[in-house]
């Protein structure tokens, strides 16, 4: 005995099973595309959700079921994953440019209390600031200045990767690598 489906799949529109019919059979598109878009157009002939994800190549008719539910409100959106795990994004990108605005500073050993940043000295005055962060951790510091390009030198501070302090007759000139972040990866 079936059970009675508790949200059956909404009518078709043309350009979508097109478009669905085109991801099942792509061999470029992410296998997770794949999967969803053969489990639609399963259930779109009237296949249950059981015979539907075998025939997608799943195990469980309650994934076809949650992804039916899904494209029912999202349309082809369905076939995109969402966030799968582990913790979610605690720093947004405004953020994480006000700690990397605040590293790029000098700091000034009046106001900051260190002529060189540390990570701990950088935590401080993120915390303490107005506009600052006041949860922040060094590691999460750490984090953001690595995903940057900063590296920890041997003078004991955080410098930009590719860039450098050359001397010259007219004095001192930072030199920017072009080609660092390619060099990086």
């Amino acid at each position: 005995m079936t059970r009675h489906k508790k949200e059956p799949l909404r009518e078709l529109k043309p350009e979508e099973k097109d478009w669905l019919e085109r991801i099942s059979r792509s061999k470029s598109e992410p296998a997770v595309h794949v999967i969803r878009a053969k489990a639609i157009l399963a259930v779109s002939r009237g296949i249950g959700y059981q015979a539907a994800a075998l025939e997608a190549g799943q195990k469980s008719g309650d994934s076809v079921s949650r992804v039916v539910a899904r494209f029912n409100e999202e349309g082809l959106l369905a076939l995109q994953p969402r966030h799968g795990g582990g913790p979610k994004v605690k720093y947004s990108a405004e953020e994480r440019e006000r700690v990397l605005r605040e590293a790029r500073r000098t700091p000034t050993s009046a106001i900051d209390g260190t002529n060189t940043w540390s990570l701990s000295t950088l935590q401080s005055v993120l915390r303490k600031a107005q506009d600052g962060l006041p949860e922040i951790s060094t590691e999460r510091i750490w984090v953001i200045l690595q995903e940057a390009g900063f590296r920890w030198q041997k003078a004991r501070t955080w410098c930009e990767t590719g860039q450098v302090a050359r001397k010259r007759k007219r004095g001192v000139v930072t030199v920017i690598d072009p080609a660092a972040t390619q060099k990086k990866n």
